[in-house]
């Protein structure tokens, strides 16, 4: 049995390790440390929870113990997807250099810059960050990647799943060729292989375990599950889900549920915690604040159930978690090793149960492919059973029951209201209409004969505006009739006419105002040669 103190570490690090309570390197921490000592670069492929973050700090420690880090230009840079991971690699930094001087900078989103900058500006032996924020710090003119000496990737596979592979080529453009590079990735997609072929320089290629394989220490399982109704399909599965938590009993001391998409996380988070279970998400849109609680609090034991997007899939340490709870099938068949990677961690036995719907029959398919085993079938325990009116899907199945009666209850008074005597709401409503039209001291006679007539008749009535026309105020009258009749003010027409005689150059209504008889109904605009021929048929 190999054991760390055979590995040619720096005294000072065994001594660390030793403080950690750890004696033997696993598998891939054998194979990747000696290469990295003697200063080659490593490509290191392994099942998750294998151990892959010692296995590049431990050398990178002994490596950086001799120099100096100087401003703005770290000697070490070390790649993460997520802000969780970044920060978790931080923490076995702290842990390994505690006997050394080592200075090391986070730099992930939801963080001042001001404070990283005055980190940067001291000078860093060890910087971690995320592709995003080192690439903003570079491009304020903050930090200098010229001085870096080693560089490490990890989970390389989860950066070209979050798109992060053009930042990557990109920061690789901006390092030393002479650099040192450490490659760590539970898959090897081809899109990773070309660019390990790209920018690694013949490297150790250690590969401990067949890629995107389970740990044998994980027990695995699916609940084939369809719903009643469609409707009524995803609180049917919230409750499936509780059903198999129960049923593990004291085995499930605690949990991480995982969920494809992050409504679906803050929606099983706040479903658990009304039935009582101590539950709270975590996904990409929640602050670091929040999310960095949370993951402290599932730790130290104080959270039992973790309900994660892929966010948390990836890399992330959490010791002892007893069970994997696949809310959803991935929709990536690789993203299924990672998730029950966070169980059976360090050889110890872990659970996992899948939830699998017929719309996830092909995602499901290429996870048993890809794994190359068939997953046993567990049984639903709640095959047969009615759901209690207690239950998410009864209490939204009451509703609708609800809204639906309401609706037909109102049907059914307006068909009977249609059916019964047609001439009683005719009655009623005209009575009505007229009590509203009518003044209070008009006779009913007179309220009821005017009736029909407000009713049916059109807006205008002509027989009676032709009645008391001539008694009407000139601006109630129709407008043909104002239109016909002359103004009460001659000046005004007066000065129009002169107007118009000026712009027409003296020409116009007034040359032939002495050829006989005004033209009535055609307009002042009437040209003057329509007037003359108009005049000559009359005369004629």
């Amino acid at each position: 049995m190999i054991k760390f103190s055979d590995l040619k570490l720096d005294p000072k690090v065994l001594k660390a390790i030793e403080d950690a309570g750890y004696e033997n390197p696993t598998p891939i921490q054998a194979g990747a440390i000696p290469p990295a000592l003697e200063g080659r670069d490593v490509l290191g492929i392994a099942q998750t929870g294998t151990g892959k973050t010692a296995s590049f700090t431990l050398p990178m420690i002994t490596l950086l113990a001799k120099g100096r880090a100087r401003a703005r230009m770290p000697r070490s840079l070390v790649l993460c997807p997520t802000r969780e991971l970044a920060a978790q690699v931080a923490e076995n930094f702290d842990t390994y250099t505690k006997y050394h001087k080592l200075t090391k900078a986070l730099l992930i989103g939801g963080v001042s810059f001001k404070e990283q900058d005055q980190l940067i500006d001291r000078g860093v032996d060890v910087l971690i960050a995320t592709p995003g924020r080192l690439l903003d710090h570079f491009e304020r003119g903050k930090l200098l990647l010229t001085g870096v000496q080693i560089m490490v990737v990890d989970e390389a596979d989860r950066m070209l799943d979050m798109g992060f592979i053009p930042d990557i080529e990109r920061i690789f453009s901006l390092t030393p060729f002479t650099r040192q590079t450490l490659f760590f990735s539970a898959t090897m997609a081809p899109e990773i292989e070309r660019i390990t072929n790209t920018f690694l320089s013949a490297p150790e290629r250690v590969e401990v375990a067949r890629q995107s394989s389970a740990s044998a220490t994980i027990t695995q399982g699916v609940v084939m599950f369809k719903g009643s109704r469609k409707d009524q399909e995803a609180s049917e599965k919230r409750r499936l889900l509780r059903a198999l938590i129960d049923n593990e009993g004291d085995k499930c001391r605690n949990a991480i549920i995982f969920c494809n998409r992050k409504t679906d996380v803050d929606i099983v988070a706040k479903s658990l915690t009304k039935y009582g279970y101590d539950a709270a998400p975590i996904h990409g849109d929640l602050e670091q604040s929040q999310r960095t609680r949370t993951l402290d609090g599932f730790r130290d034991g104080t959270l039992r159930f973790l309900v994660a997007s892929d966010v948390a899939a990836r890399g992330l340490d959490i010791p002892n978690v007893s069970h994997v709870f696949n809310f959803d099938v991935p929709s990536h068949a690789e993203d299924y090793v990672h998730r029950i990677g966070r169980t059976g961690r360090a050889g110890k036995l872990g659970t996992t149960i899948m939830l699998c719907t017929p719309r996830d029959d092909k995602n499901f398919a290429d996870v048993e492919r890809l794994l190359q085993t068939e997953i046993p079938r567990l049984a639903n325990p709640l095959e047969g059973v009615i759901t209690p009116a207690s239950d998410d899907a009864a209490e939204s199945g009451e509703r609708s029951t609800s809204s639906r009666s309401r609706s037909s209850s109102s049907r059914s008074r307006g068909s009977r209201s249609r059916s019964g005597d047609k001439s009683a709401p005719k009655e009623t409503t005209m009575s009505e209409t007229v009590a509203a039209d009518s003044p209070p001291s008009a006779p009913p006679e007179a309220a009821v004969a005017e009736a029909p007539r407000s009713e049916a008749a059109p807006r205008h009535d002509r027989s009676r505006d032709d009645r008391s026309r001539e008694d009407r105020p000139r601006e109630d009258r129709p407008r043909e009739d104002r239109r016909n009749e002359p103004r009460a003010d001659n000046r005004t027409d007066n000065r129009s006419d002169d107007r118009r005689d000026r712009t027409r150059g003296g020409q116009g209504r007034d040359q032939n105002r002495d050829n006989g008889p005004k033209v009535v109904g055609m307009g002042d605009h009437l040209p003057s040669f329509i007037a003359l021929s108009f005049e000559e048929r009359r005369t004629s």
